[in-house]
Order: C-alpha cells, then structure tokens, then sequence
C-alpha cells in the first residue's frame, strides 16, 4: 500500500501512538508522519504510507495553520497545562493591547526552542537534560509568523490562529507573547486545522481508518500542483535512471509525471540552475 491519510490526531496519545496504530491497522511497517503533535494537542496529522514516506521530508517543509487557547495566570516547566507549575499570579490584559501584540509578532523572528523538546544538544534530546535536572543553553530557531488573529478574549483566557512555517513551537510562541504582554500563561489547547494543502475538514479519526472508513490519497493526489511536469518516453528512460537533465524549466523543484503519476521529484543540483538531480524516486 502507498500513499497518504490525513488523520484527526486525538488529545491524550502522542503522534507515534498514531503511527502505530495505523502500522497495525494496515499491517505494514513502512509508515511515517509529517510533523509530530504533543500529547495535549489534536488534529492534522499527516500519515505516509509504502512509497509515499519519501514525501515526509517533503511536506513537513509546508505551512502549518493552529488554533490555540492560552490560560493565564500560571507558568509550567513545559509551557501548557500538562507540566508541573513553576509560578503562579495575578495576569490581566485588555483586548486592545493583546491584538497590538499579536499583530506584532507578523513575520521573522529568532524562537527559543522549549525544553521540553525533541531537539538535540550534544547527542541529548532537550527533555533528557529536563528530566534530569540539568541546565542547557537553550537554541534559538528562525521562524516565520505568517498570519495571526485574536479568536476570543476572556479574563482569563484568550484564543488565537496563526499560520507559520515549519519549526515553530506555538508553546513557545504563546510565551513570547505573554512576555511582551508582561504576564504569565500557557497553552491550554492546540489544534493543528492545516497543513499544506490538508485541511482538518478533509481528515478522518483513528476509529474511521480501524473501520476503514478512509481515503488513501495517492502520491499524484498530493503532489498535484504547478510544478508537475509531463515528459515523454525519452526523457521518463533517462529519469528512472537517476540522470541529470537540463533545468529548461526555471524551478528549484520539479515533479516529473508520465503516464499521469509522479514518478520522480527532481530538484536543483547546481548553483547556476541550469541542472536538477534526484530528490524523490516513485519507481
């Protein structure tokens, strides 16, 4: 089986919980998934099967869309709800000022990465030296905020979507934003509604693909955009080879299809880019 589920990823199981359930549920090992959500977090979950996990590096590189409630008034070790609290307080704003401050954050900017993280630092994952108690500088990681938009104002409470690239950590954006605000809060909920082109609308629950209740896009399905190019006999020979062919095309990507799939994903292989080389084989 090849190909692509998007999944309503529930809160309380991790993202490989996801994984395995599908890997048992369609009784293959070959499956991988396109950006991991905490625990504490729900929805798109893109699912790669067969074939299709050589896109996993592919589309985890996409646009991500979230909506995120943050609770004032505490501050935890893993900046949402599920961590131990460190601080508590009196936090207020005003609607006014938390718009100024959203709004500001529109663009690039250098994010901490959190602690509690999968990133590594001298052969450790950050949540290693968390748990045990050690200190680590932590990283700073460019990203861009795409969009942003206050949902809903309370007391104590706020809610927000936003848009950004890949690599963002929406705990660490939300206390970034406090900071700014100077108060304390965490993330409370986060629900991933987009991911590239995959829609939250458009994803099935863990119990619809147990009752295969589910569409398996395929590889074609997915890549379906204005980088496909259609090649002839000729030019398909040279490519299932692994040749290098002339970048007459003027991109840095290429999705080679004949006989109308996707058989290759080519990118570019000099800094003139007048060459493109293998990135993906389909067959």
């Amino acid at each position: 089986m090849n190909g692509v589920i998007v999944v309503d990823k529930p809160k309380g199981i991790t993202s490989r919980d996801v994984v395995n359930k599908v890997c048992k549920v369609l009784k293959t090992k070959k499956v991988g998934h396109t950006g991991t959500l905490d625990p504490i977090a729900t929805g798109v979950l893109v699912i790669c099967i067969g074939k299709a996990t050589k896109l996993v590096e592919v589309l985890t590189l996409e646009e991500k869309e979230y909506v995120a409630t943050v609770k004032l008034g505490i501050l935890t070790d893993t900046l949402d709800t599920d961590g131990k609290i460190i601080k508590e307080e009196k936090s207020k704003t005003n609607k006014q000022s938390l718009i100024k401050v959203l709004n500001s954050f529109i663009g690039t900017y250098n994010q901490e990465v959190p602690i509690y993280s999968a990133i590594k630092i001298k052969g450790k994952k950050l949540y290693e030296y968390a748990r045990s108690g050690k200190s680590v500088k932590l990283p700073k990681r460019k990203v861009i905020i795409k969009n942003i938009e206050l949902l809903e104002f309370r007391n104590n409470s706020y809610k927000f979507k936003v848009s950004v690239s890949k690599g963002t950590y929406i705990r660490s954006l939300i206390k970034d934003i406090n900071d700014k605000l100077g108060i304390i809060g965490v993330m409370s909920d986060l629900k991933r509604t987009r991911q590239g082109k995959f829609n939250i609308e458009d994803s099935y629950s863990v119990y619809d693909i147990i009752n295969g209740e589910y569409k398996l896009l395929t590889i074609t399905d997915v890549l379906q955009n204005e980088k496909i190019v259609i090649i002839d006999q000729s030019l398909f020979n040279k490519i299932k080879h692994g040749s290098l062919v002339d970048n007459i095309y003027g991109k840095n990507m290429v999705y080679f299809m004949y006989n109308n799939e996707i058989i290759a994903i080519y990118k570019v292989y000099d800094k003139d880019n007048r060459k493109l080389k293998p990135y993906k084989m389909f067959i």
